[in-house]
Parts: C-alpha cells; sequence; structure tokens
C-alpha cells in the first residue's frame, strides 16, 4: 500500500481527463451507456481505494452482466483490457494506441461526395485506389470538417499538383486546416483563395533566390510569419534580390535581421541592404588581405567594418593598412586595434594612411636587415615602435644595423640594441666610424656596467635555451629519417591511416557499444601487423620512431620531472 493519497476533498475537486480522439472517434458510436460507463471508470481509475465492478454497475444503475458487455465493446475498440470477467477488472488503455474495429462508415452518408470527388479525380487525371479512399471517408468520419470544404482542398490540391496528385497530399493539407480550426466551406475557401493570392508572390521569390520547385504548403508559413512581423510584401522581394541564390530559410535569417534592425519599409531596405552588401565586400576583401577565412560576415559588419568607416577610413586605406597586418601576422582584433592607435593619432585621411603604412614598411624592411643579424628578432608592433623611435633620435639605418651587429650574441638583442643606441644618442655619434672602442661593445667582450644583472640572466637562459635546443634537434633527425621513408611506403599509409581509424573506433565503441569492442580490438591487431610487417621490409623499427636523448633523466629539456634544473647542461 502506497505511504501518502489524496484526501477526499482534494478528489472531489480534481479532474478527470478523456483524451479528444474518445470524443471525435467513438463517443458519437457508442451507446449512451457504454458512453457513462467508461467515463465513470476513467474516473474510478485515478480514486483510491476499493471499488469493485458490482458497485459501478450499481451506482451506474445497469446489470453487472451488461457493464461486463460494454467492456467487452470498448476491449474490441482497443479502448481497454479486460483482465478479468469475473470479477470484473479492467485496465484503460490509451486512445491513441486503439487498434480496435474502426468506426462504422455507412455507405448512404457519403453519396453525393463520393460522386463530386470522382469528378475532381477524373478531371485531374487521377485514380484512387480503396485504401486511399477509406481514408479519406475515415478523416471525414473522425474530423469536424464539412463535406464540401474537404472537397475544395481536393480541387486546390488537384490544380497545385495535376498528375503528381496524392491522396497523402490531399489529406495532409486537410489536417493542417482542421489543426487551425477551419472547417466549414466558408472558411476553407477563404484559406485556400488566400495561398492562390501568395502563390505568385512565392513564385517569384523563387526564382529570384534560384529554387526550382513548385512552392509548398510549408512555404507559405514563411510569408505569414513576415506578414504578421510587419514587414513589406516589397521589403522581402528586396531582400531576395539582395541574396540573389539561396533557400527560404537563409531569407528568413536575412528578413529577421531587418525586423531587429527595424527596417520594415522597401526603402528602408533598399538602403540597409545597400550598405549591408558593402559592408560585406569590405570585410571580405580585409579577409583576404589578412589571409583569415570568414564565414558568417555579420559579426565582423558589426563588430569593426561598420566602426572603421564610420570613422572615415576607406576601403583603399583598409586594405593597405590590412596588408601591412598580414605581414605582421595579425588577424581583425590586431589590426582593430591598430587603426584605434591610428585613429587617436589623427592618421585618417588616404594620404595620412599612405604616409603610415610607408613608413611601417621601411620600419620592417629594416627589422628584417636586423633579423638576418641578430635571427631571433620578431616582427611585433613592439618593434616597430622601437625602430621608429631610434629613428626619432636621428639616428641611421647604418647606426641601427651596427647596433644590431653588436647585439647579435645577446639574450634578448632588442634591448641590447636600444642600450648601445641610447648611449651612441647621448654621446651625439651618428656614424659608425665615430663609435670609440668598437670591439668593447660586442656582447661577449662587454664588461659589466654595460649588462644588468637582469640582461646577463636573460643572455645565460638563452644559452641554456640554444644548447638543449640543439641537442633535441640532433635527437630528432634519425627520427625524422624514419618517418619520411616510411611515409614514402604506400602499405605502411594504409595501415597507419587503418590504426588511427580504429583507436577512434575502439574509444566510441567503449562508450557506445560495448558489444563490438572484441571485433573492433582484432582489426586493430590486423592493422598493427601490417605495420609492423611493412616496417620490416623497409628495415626499420618501432626504435626509430623513439628520439634517442643524449641525457635520458631530463630527455633534453634541461629539466627534471620535479621541476628542478638537471645537471646535464655543460658551457660552451
Amino acid at each position: 500500500m502506497s505511504f501518502c493519497a489524496f484526501s477526499k476533498d482534494y478528489r472531489e475537486r480534481s479532474f478527470t481527463s478523456v483524451e479528444n480522439e474518445f470524443i471525435t472517434k467513438y463517443l458519437p458510436e457508442a451507446s449512451g451507456d457504454a458512453v457513462r460507463a467508461y467515463l465513470y471508470g476513467l474516473y474510478l481509475c485515478g480514486c483510491a481505494g476499493e471499488f469493485d465492478g458490482e458497485s459501478a454497475a450499481k451506482m451506474l444503475r445497469l446489470p453487472v452482466k451488461k457493464l461486463v458487455d460494454i467492456f467487452g465493446f470498448w476491449e474490441e475498440c482497443g479502448l481497454v483490457q479486460v483482465l478479468s470477467r469475473d470479477p470484473l477488472y479492467i485496465e484503460y488503455l490509451p486512445v491513441s494506441a486503439a487498434v480496435g474495429k474502426p468506426k462504422p462508415i455507412r455507405a448512404e452518408k457519403y453519396l453525393e461526395f463520393n460522386r463530386e470527388l470522382y469528378k475532381l479525380l477524373q478531371k485531374a487525371g487521377k485514380d484512387l485506389r480503396p485504401y486511399e479512399h477509406q481514408r479519406i471517408l475515415e478523416f471525414l468520419e473522425n474530423n469536424p470538417m464539412e463535406p464540401e470544404a474537404f472537397l475544395l482542398v481536393v480541387e486546390y490540391c488537384s490544380k497545385k499538383d495535376g498528375a503528381k496528385l496524392s491522396s497523402s497530399h490531399i489529406l495532409n493539407k486537410a489536417q493542417k486546416l482542421v489543426r487551425a480550426y477551419k472547417f466549414t466551406y466558408e472558411q476553407v475557401e477563404a484559406e485556400l483563395a488566400d495561398f492562390n493570392v501568395h502563390e505568385k508572390e512565392l513564385s517569384r521569390i523563387f526564382t529570384l533566390l534560384g529554387i526550382y520547385r513548385k512552392p509548398q504548403d510549408g512555404d507559405y508559413d514563411y510569408l505569414a510569419k513576415w506578414d504578421a512581423a510587419g514587414v513589406e510584401p516589397a521589403t522581402v522581394i528586396a531582400a531576395a534580390e539582395t541574396l540573389k541564390k539561396g533557400s527560404l530559410a537563409t531569407l528568413d535569417r536575412l528578413i529577421s535581421e531587418l525586423i531587429e534592425k527595424d527596417v520594415f519599409t522597401e526603402a528602408d531596405a533598399r538602403e540597409y541592404l545597400e550598405r549591408r552588401e558593402m559592408l560585406t565586400g569590405v570585410v571580405f576583401k580585409v579577409a583576404r588581405k589578412l589571409g583569415v577565412k570568414v564565414q558568417d560576415p555579420r559579426p565582423y559588419v558589426e563588430e569593426y567594418a561598420e566602426k572603421w568607416l564610420e570613422r572615415g577610413y576607406e576601403e583603399e586605406s583598409l586594405l593597405l593598412v590590412a596588408g601591412l597586418c598580414l605581414r605582421l601576422s595579425y588577424g581583425f582584433a590586431e589590426m582593430d586595434r591598430l587603426l584605434e592607435e591610428m585613429y587617436l593619432g589623427g592618421i585618417v585621411d588616404e594620404a595620412g594612411v599612405k604616409e603610415y603604412c610607408l613608413a611601417r614598411d621601411r620600419q620592417l624592411r629594416l627589422i628584417g636587415s636586423i633579423q638576418s643579424v641578430c635571427g631571433v628578432v620578431k616582427k611585433t608592433q613592439a618593434a616597430l615602435d622601437m625602430v621608429a623611435v631610434w629613428r626619432g633620435w636621428d639616428l641611421s639605418d647604418e647606426m641601427i644595423l651596427e647596433a644590431a651587429k653588436r647585439s647579435a650574441n645577446a639574450g634578448s638583442p632588442l634591448a641590447y640594441m636600444n642600450k648601445l643606441l641610447s648611449e651612441w644618442k647621448r654621446l651625439r655619434i651618428t656614424d659608425p666610424a665615430s663609435i670609440p672602442d668598437r670591439e668593447a661593445s660586442v656582447p661577449a667582450r662587454t664588461p659589466s656596467p654595460i649588462k644588468s644583472e637582469a640582461a646577463i640572466a636573460a643572455d645565460e637562459r638563452s644559452e641554456r635555451e640554444r644548447f638543449y635546443a640543439a641537442r633535441r634537434q640532433q635527437a630528432m633527425r634519425h627520427v625524422e629519417r624514419a618517418q619520411k621513408i616510411a611515409s614514402e611506403d604506400e602499405e605502411y599509409r594504409a595501415a597507419e591511416a587503418e590504426i588511427k581509424r580504429g583507436e577512434i573506433e575502439l574509444a566510441k565503441a567503449e562508450i557506445f557499444s560495448p558489444e563490438n569492442l572484441p571485433l573492433l580490438e582484432e582489426h586493430m591487431r590486423e592493422a598493427k601487423m601490417k605495420r609492423a610487417n611493412a616496417l620490416t621490409r623497409l628495415n626499420l623499427s618501432e626504435r626509430d620512431f623513439v628520439p634517442k636523448y643524449v641525457c635520458t633523466k631530463c630527455s633534453d629539456t634541461g629539466y627534471l620531472p620535479d621541476g628542478r634544473a638537471c645537471d646535464c647542461y655543460q658551457k660552451s
């Protein structure tokens, strides 16, 4: 027995739910006593406590035998299951799952309907099979739609589909109208007339979007949605003309964007779409210059392009800056920060942007020359700014490159160059030949006053990193050689690909289908055997794909697993 139950007051105030399908399909054909018994039994299902068949029959003023016969009828309909007749015990089933005897259809009731249906089908050159005709009559029996209204649906579908007319399409259309509470001839006529009015509009939209099919019922839902939002039909056409290609779903996303921007009229839409197309073009052009792939341009338009153009930057200027950013390995965000700095500095017009980009280009060329000497200098905004400062000190490129030569062995070449150049600026030295004691400036021989403790520590750290990098490179050489030989062998490549696929399938099987694991593991073993045979033929082994480190303690990284520095480092 359950530990909780509804109180009597609660039960008296609650409700008994009856499925609508019972009311539409079964109630009209059942006797009054059968309906009373079904509903009363349904009510008793929700009541706690004992209530036998005799008590129910007494309450309904029916003989017990008749009550048993009534539930036998409902069992034939598939609505209940009689588990016991003496004593009577009933189990109610869902009405939607009922597969019992169908509601009887009186043929004489549909004589006139059948004649008109036959005429419409004959005109369309379509014959219905007996089971299709039966489905139509069952629909009329189970739904409140008038037969004359249904004939309108048949006429509409025959005109729309022609030789492709099907009973499924007719019934689907009728079901949709019933769900929209369109039952009478007048209601259905008005609804279908609205479809016909909008068919030309949809056909034009289809032509603009390159859709080569006839409008379907679901397509009209888009028109209804846009109309309900207050979008003019001409606005929809303008949006379709802008897209030129796509689906109704794509067009719906664009119109949703117009609604979001409070654009409803054709004039406003064309103005907005023209600017949107221009901004989108700018985004794609800048993306190509940056070497960035953009799929949805809208976020870039809203975050970057609109702001840049509103600040007065022209398209050509933006492409010049994008070309500069490509050389700096910048994306949209970095380019936006650069334009922000330019804007704050008053560099907006085309001439100013050209001059700025040319200056940056010269700086980049100089950094390239510095790289050829130092090797580890990166082309960053900070490096460009530093070069600009040096040039602002009236130091020539020769002086800057001379400082680069003297900083080649430093841990932080730019920082060391800055120290040298600032010293030369202080001494007002403008010619490399005038630099006193040139050899004293070479980092390897420079005494401590030139370098701070931080600079010395940075140099030592850089030297240590170069030492271990060289070791690791040496350890990887024979691995790269083995990989090159193996990758050129077709049998090895096929086995390797099979192993990778097998690893993925094994991971999935462990979660979703453990029963497949033995078979997949067998396939994996076979693939590994093929790989081993290929390696043997190539005079290779699995050991050839493992780096041979000089120090096995730190694997030539310089650091032990616990984070301490390894003692294998040897200063040159």
